[in-house]
């Protein structure tokens, strides 16, 4: 059985047990989240269940195991033959969840 469940903008393809890295969520680690958010449910014997655009049933329980930074990302601009240099840098927030329960 997987889901297909949005957050932070982007879409991921989740199971139980899967461990997966998304957009930071405030919570603190050992803390119990669901997305309600769910556009799509694959079961067992493959019957699928596709929302339009969500699904009003569904729903992904997960736990919060990580509160990390992604890698820096330097940002560098410039304009030739003006003097024209700037560099700043992104490091972005992540949250690490495990999938506990897919409810369909």
């Amino acid at each position: 059985m997987y889901a297909i469940l949005k957050t932070g903008g982007k879409q991921y393809k989740v199971s139980c047990g899967d461990m997966i890295t998304i957009e930071k969520i405030e919570g603190d680690i050992g803390k119990e989240v669901s997305f309600e958010d769910v556009l799509m449910v694959v079961d067992d014997n493959n019957n699928v269940e596709v929302g339009r655009p969500l699904l009003t049933n569904a729903k992904v329980t997960a736990e919060i195991t990580g509160q990390s930074k992604g890698k820096k990302i330097i940002v560098f601009k410039s304009k030739r033959r003006k003097g024209y240099r700037k560099k700043s840098g992104h490091r972005q927030l992540l949250t690490e969840v495990k999938i506990k329960e897919i409810l369909a």
